[in-house]
């Protein structure tokens, strides 16, 4: 499950890729008490967080560990 959320707490520390090193243009992750995961788009804060859960979230870094979201070329 996930959802575009408007009403996640404030304080949340939010953590980006090394790689991204200032450069801007880079997504953002916040991890919730209840194990549910928040990724933002640190150029535009207008949008709200993308929310998905934790088993949604393992999954996605299974597959990006794996390559399989690897831009093709």
């Amino acid at each position: 499950m996930s959802t575009m959320r408007n009403d996640l707490p404030a304080g949340l520390a939010w953590f980006k890729a090394s790689a991204s090193s200032g450069s801007g243009g880079c997504l953002e992750v916040a991890f919730l008490e209840d194990g549910r995961v928040a990724v933002r788009d640190n150029e535009d804060l207008s949008n709200p967080p993308f929310v998905v859960t934790q088993h949604v979230w393992e999954c996605f870094l299974d597959g990006a560990n794996r390559g399989e979201f690897n831009i093709p070329g």
